[in-house]
Parts: structure tokens; C-alpha cells; sequence
């Protein structure tokens, strides 16, 4: 019974992270142009990538900063600098590529896969960076 009493402080951390999750996605959702969402749901495969590598990218960065805290509120204010560092990464790649929009609704996947790319290693770099 001893592996239980940590139970309540797992469900809140895991609770806090996936509602800093859902944060992370309706914030990119609502940043970009056009609707994602809606984009995936009639089967366009660049917008499934670039949405789906900005999850990710969040979730790296808020499981390490969920890992890495000392207690909820801690990893909480944590995986807000990292979605900060995340937004800034989305924007600076939207700024890069002024064309992305245009090419994801086209299907062009070499957009979306950049896109991803640099949301998942911004992740990881966000991650690493998280010391104990």
C-alpha cells in the first residue's frame, strides 16, 4: 500500500499537465490562420504534422518540467516558461516561413515537416534545459 500514497500527488500532476496540454493546443490552434482542426478532419496530412509535432513539442516540455519540479505549483510555473519558449519557436518559424500557410492547405508536407520538426527539437532543447 506504501506505492499508493503517492497516488494523489500523481493524479494532480498528471491532471495539471494534461490541462497545461490542452493550454499549449488551444493556443496554437488559435494562432495559426486557419483551422487546423478542421484541416485534419477533411484529411489533410501537412496540418495532422505541423499540429501534431507542436503537441509533442509541448508535452516534451512540460513532461520534463512536471519530472524536474518540486512540488505542483513549481511544475506548473515551469511548463509555462516552456510554453512560452515553445510559442516562441512556433512564431519565429510562422516568421521564417511566411508561406507556411498557404503550403499546408496546398498538402505540402516539406512545410509541415519542418514546422514539426523545429516544435519537437525546441521540446527536447526545453526538456534538457530543465534541471534539477
Amino acid at each position: 500500500m506504501t506505492s499508493l500514497a503517492a497516488l494523489p500527488a500523481f493524479l494532480a500532476h498528471f491532471l495539471a499537465g494534461l490541462a497545461l496540454l490542452g493550454a499549449a493546443f488551444l493556443v496554437f490552434t488559435r494562432l495559426t490562420p486557419h483551422d487546423e482542426v478542421a484541416l485534419v478532419r477533411a484529411g489533410n496530412l501537412p496540418a495532422a504534422v505541423a499540429l501534431g509535432g507542436s503537441v509533442i513539442g509541448a508535452a516534451l516540455a512540460i513532461s520534463s518540467a512536471v519530472s524536474h519540479s518540486a512540488n505542483l505549483l513549481d511544475a506548473v510555473v515551469w511548463a509555462v516558461v516552456a510554453l512560452l519558449a515553445q510559442l516562441g519557436a512556433f512564431l519565429a518559424t510562422s516568421w521564417l516561413l511566411p508561406e507556411w500557410r498557404a503550403a499546408i492547405e496546398r498538402g505540402e508536407m516539406a512545410t509541415a515537416a519542418l514546422k514539426a520538426s523545429v516544435a519537437v527539437a525546441v521540446g527536447l532543447l526545453n526538456a534538457a534545459a530543465m534541471v534539477p
